[in-house]
């Protein structure tokens, strides 16, 4: 089974500890009153083995229990669903020999449980007043909500200028596609663009995902701002790459994920990623689309039908020149269809130029 990465622990974490839930409340309130607490989320028998003493509470969870219990020094241990409190007041003793780089007894403790147990635990440190969450070798520390809401909202700035960037690259491309005039460097310049977008999505997430209901605007403008960009990039992929399965696709796009960001602003690594290995030989190659991506902006043209127009075709300077005769004799093309195909291509043409002169 394939480990989680640190970005999808985040992703599961944070939604049960953002603003709004009754869990955050809870932590609140130990939080002002400067009680310090160190709170175990889930029950198993790698838990108990580290449990020793305390008293079985066993009652539903209320952020003012939470509050109450963790005036006591002992750690709270909490089921896995966070609906009930069932141990309050224990120690908990890890295995010492678990390395960790934590200074304060609490927080050292919380870093050994994460890792020897695989549950979530969380800190809250008395002087400091910070919120530190543990899980396996994760370790991250919960910010104030208004310092999220800044780093957020620049976030947001910052994709509406890639968004802008991106938009002009694809309008480009797209005429280049229709003039047969695309190159490689082309070809890996907008899909870079495209998954910088994407990547910024991600980073305006996870801060969501801390927001939780404080961030409901903050969500709205970047689903507006990132709508249609995973299909670019999707079919982005399928125009160019040299192997197109869908399979493929997924692979690519894995891999493009993990690159660092150096690697990113360098083209070479995007190019070979698509199938074309002997970049420095090629990077003024011309390459036509085959014309998933133009084709989809055609409305109420399904995806079989596209598949069929090119593995007829083979590419979109030829699905251009068709007749309405050729059109029509493709599997599941009738004549009104191969008709709106046509002039859907040549109003996006015409847009395409228009948009690229303003």
């Amino acid at each position: 089974m394939k480990e989680p990465t640190p970005q999808e622990i985040m992703n599961q974490l944070l939604p049960l500890v953002a603003p709004g839930t009754a869990f955050r409340d809870g932590l609140e309130n130990v939080l002002r009153a400067k009680t310090g607490a160190l709170i175990v989320v889930g029950y198993s028998p790698e838990v108990m083995e580290v449990v020793d003493g305390g008293f079985s509470i066993n009652c539903d969870f209320s952020p003012n229990y939470l509050y109450e219990l963790a005036k006591m020094d002992g750690a709270i241990i909490m089921s896995e669903d966070m609906r009930r409190i069932l141990y309050a007041n224990t120690q908990l003793i890890p295995l010492s020999t678990i390395p960790s780089t934590e200074t304060g007894i609490r927080h050292r403790t919380a870093e050994r449980v994460a890792k020897q147990t695989g549950k979530l635990v969380v800190s809250i440190s008395q002087r400091r007043n910070v919120i530190t969450l543990y899980m396996g070798n994760l370790r991250y520390s919960l910010k104030d909500i208004g310092v999220i809401l800044t780093k957020a909202n620049q976030a947001i700035q910052t994709l509406e200028k890639y968004k802008a960037v991106l938009i002009q690259a694809l309008t480009n491309l797209s005429a280049f596609e229709f003039e047969e005039l695309v190159t490689l460097q082309e070809v890996a310049h907008v899909i870079q663009r495209v998954e910088m977008v994407l990547r910024v999505k991600m980073e305006i997430k996870r801060y969501v995902n801390e927001l939780g209901t404080e961030g409901r605007l903050i969500s709205m403008q970047m689903e507006e701002l990132i709508g249609g960009v995973e299909q670019d990039a999707w079919y982005m992929l399928k125009d160019y790459a040299k192997e197109n399965s869908d399979e493929k696709i997924r692979d690519i796009r894995t891999a493009l994920r993990k690159l660092t960001w150096d690697e990113l602003l360098d083209l070479t690594p995007i190019i070979r990623l698509i199938g074309y290995p002997h970049v420095n030989t090629i990077l003024e190659e011309s390459v036509a689309a085959r014309g998933y991506r133009i084709l989809s902006k055609i409305p109420r043209l399904p995806i079989i039908i596209i598949n069929n127009l090119i593995e007829k075709f083979g590419h979109l300077p030829r699905i251009q020149m068709a007749t309405i005769e050729e059109l029509d004799a493709v599997d599941g093309i009738g004549e009104i269809r191969a008709r709106s195909i046509q002039d859907g291509l040549r109003r996006i043409r015409e847009q395409m130029f228009i948009d690229r002169q303003i």
